[in-house]
């Protein structure tokens, strides 16, 4: 697994990078031997140091997690103690719903859009395209796509529904809780 240790505004020593290389292969090695790669990123928050970690563990999955306290170490434990928890999870929960098999994830387009300027722009301009990217969407039942949205800190995931083959999508809502959108023409019962 490539693990890639950075600071941003924070020069990050020899001991707290192999600290921090060990303890994350240690841990999703623990869980996923063919992990792809992880990065660590520590950054200064006020007085206190945060530390964000992203680990992308296999395809469609990435786990992200993140701390802050006045210790560097202690912030990168804390970031990493909620990753862990993400993979112990989405190990358990892959082997009792690993029963049957997954279809071929449909292909779609991912774009990102550069923010809107504060300068008057006018109406009849798009928003200028920054990213294009392929994204995968698979096939998974309305339980595995929350748990692929927690596990990946995302707002919104986009996924078939293995009940009907559906495109559905699930969301966190802003009263804390989580919406499921789907649009299928068989009525819900």
């Amino acid at each position: 697994m490539d693990i890639s240790v950075q600071g941003k505004h924070v020069d990050v020593g020899d001991a707290l990078r192999s600290h921090a290389e060990a303890a994350l292969d240690g841990t999703v090695n623990k869980y996923f031997t063919r992990a792809l790669n992880a990065s660590v990123t520590f950054s200064k928050d006020g007085q206190a140091f945060r530390v964000d970690i992203s680990v992308h563990a296999g395809r469609g999955l990435s786990m992200q997690g993140s701390a802050t306290h006045d210790d560097a170490h202690t912030s990168f434990d804390q970031s990493l103690e909620r990753i862990t928890k993400q993979l112990r999870r989405y190990k358990r929960r892959l082997n009792d719903h690993h029963k049957g098999m997954q279809d071929e994830p449909l292909m779609g387009q991912q774009f990102v859009i550069a923010p809107e300027q504060e300068e008057e722009v006018p109406e009849e301009s798009q928003p200028v395209i920054i990213a294009e990217m392929p994204h995968a969407i698979s096939s998974l039942t309305v339980s595995q796509a929350v748990m692929r949205m927690d596990l990946a800190d995302s707002p919104v995931t986009i996924f078939r529904n293995r009940a009907h083959g559906g495109i559905n999508v699930v969301y966190h809502r802003t009263d804390g809780n989580i919406g499921w959108i789907d649009p299928s023409d068989t009525p819900q019962k």
